[in-house]
């Protein structure tokens, strides 16, 4: 078929990457030093990548290609991400699932009594929303909790209340340069969420939190109950909406 697909001038290129970064689908790779069209069926024309080439080297063209495969390309990035480490490298973000109450508890001996009854909660890892995956095993049937993270500092027993039985995810927005909002729609889009608990501090930035999950649950397009709980720097519980 006929259709518009990018086109790179490999004289222009100077490799670095950048575009094969800004293709989401994962057409673009790097061969040699240089940015290569690798899967012509997972290009779909509209050029996320030609802002991203400081060079010029990426263009539009129109010619006899393969049709875009969306299942395809959805099928390539499950396998990404289920065989790859998260983005930032480390080794200790790799995505897991946890037991909760299964992890070695010291002697009691070494604990006081108040100290005895509490466990952790926690049901995966990472918690981070910039490094979450946005499909894995532990989404599907889920309550999601995304808070901000001083809310767990602040509210005593923020694992008994509001960790139990959700998988969390934490972050702030005040803090990190990215809009949660994208991370957490596909989180939405893909999985079997039941239900979104937010829990935000008193303070105003916190209300980006709050904002990102809104326009994540419309942009998602399910209809997914969710409710706000603020928490004040007190650590008591002011709202619950």
């Amino acid at each position: 078929m006929i259709r518009k697909i990018i086109h790179i001038d490999a004289e222009k290129c100077n490799g670095c990457g950048a575009c094969a970064k800004a293709c989401h689908e994962g057409a673009i790779g790097m061969v040699n030093g240089k940015a290569v069209l690798l899967r012509e069926d997972y290009c779909d024309g509209l050029g996320d990548c030609l802002p991203a080439c400081p060079t010029g080297a990426i263009t539009f063209e129109e010619r006899e290609a393969p049709a875009y495969d969306a299942a395809a390309v959805e099928e390539a990035k499950k396998k990404k991400q289920a065989d790859e480490p998260l983005p930032c490298g480390c080794p200790g973000s790799q995505s897991r699932a946890l037991t909760p109450h299964g992890a070695p508890v010291p002697p009691p001996s070494a604990l006081t009594q108040q100290e005895a009854a509490l466990v952790s909660e926690l049901r995966q890892w990472p918690v981070q929303i910039k490094l979450a995956p946005v499909n894995a095993p532990y989404f599907d049937g889920a309550k999601l909790l995304v808070a901000a993270d001083c809310t767990a500092y602040a509210f005593a027993a923020f694992h008994q209340k509001f960790v139990r039985d959700h998988v969390t995810l934490i972050g702030c927005p005040k803090l990190d340069s990215v809009d949660y909002s994208e991370k957490l729609a596909e989180i939405l889009r893909r999985n079997n969420v039941r239900s979104v608990s937010v829990v935000r501090m008193e303070v105003p930035c916190c209300g980006g939190i709050v904002a990102a999950v809104q326009k994540a649950l419309a942009a998602s397009g399910k209809q997914i109950p969710w409710h706000v709980t603020t928490i004040s720097v007190r650590g008591e519980i002011l709202e619950e909406l």
